[in-house]
């Protein structure tokens, strides 16, 4: 199935006419798209999004420091648990604000 689609433009001298054709990947994605499974997943995606915001933004993951497997795996693994503590120093202090 394609979807079509005329472009008129005011004044033209001639008038074209486009046709967009799908594969079957492109549709099936599309199909999929439209299950309540990727709808659920869509609204946590903004969650993830933000940590990888904060993370590569905030605390210098945009461009690695180390060089090799290593060495990244060791600056991210440390960038993570540092995130992850300030969360929950974070926590800790709503929590006793609100006692």
């Amino acid at each position: 199935m394609s979807n079509s689609r005329r472009c008129y433009k005011v004044g033209a001298k001639s008038k074209s006419y486009s046709v967009t054709i799908q594969s079957n990947l492109h549709r099936h994605q599309a199909n999929f798209q439209e299950t309540d499974r990727f709808k659920e997943k869509a609204k946590m995606r903004y969650m993830i999004e933000a940590k990888h915001d904060e993370l590569k933004n905030r605390h210098g993951m945009k461009q690695a420091k180390s060089v090799g497997l290593l060495g990244v795996t060791l600056q991210v693994g440390a960038t993570i648990f540092i995130t992850n503590m300030k969360r929950i120093i974070k926590l800790k202090e709503e929590k006793e604000a609100n006692k």
